[in-house]
């Protein structure tokens, strides 16, 4: 693993960890001021601030007491400075039952100045399940 790898991929473990502490504004500061961020349902959250509000409402309302488990798929990297991320996740209830299934491709870009990892783009989906047969 490449030492940005590392930190790219601590970017996942600490949404994970903020996700299962229901700490939105953690969750929120993987994420750039400005983040171009998409969520399942395809809304915009006005970036980190919408993220932040977004989230503290699933961490009190659908998703409380949850957790998510966050797996970085593949790291591509167009420029030294920035990165696309595939990602995928799973949020688990309370009780160990999986709630729901997310794909993500992100976008994230290092500080020159500070070196700091952060998304600055986050597309969010549920993957369609190929339909069961009898």
């Amino acid at each position: 693993m490449a030492p940005s790898d590392e930190h790219i991929t601590a970017l996942w473990r600490n949404m994970a960890e903020c996700w299962a502490h229901g700490d939105a504004t953690g969750f929120a500061a993987n994420f750039s001021e400005d983040c171009d961020f998409t969520t399942v349902r395809g809304d915009k959250p006005a970036g980190r601030t919408g993220i932040a509000e977004g989230h503290a409402a699933l961490f009190h309302g659908v998703y409380r007491g949850s957790t998510l488990t966050a797996r970085v798929r593949q790291i591509r990297y167009p420029h030294p400075d920035i990165a696309t991320v595939d990602a995928e996740s799973t949020v688990t209830g309370p009780d160990g039952q999986p709630l729901a299934d997310t794909h993500a491709l992100a976008v994230v870009q290092r500080d020159t100045t500070t070196g700091r990892w952060s998304v600055i783009a986050f597309h969010n989906m549920v993957p369609l399940r190929p339909p069961r047969t009898s």
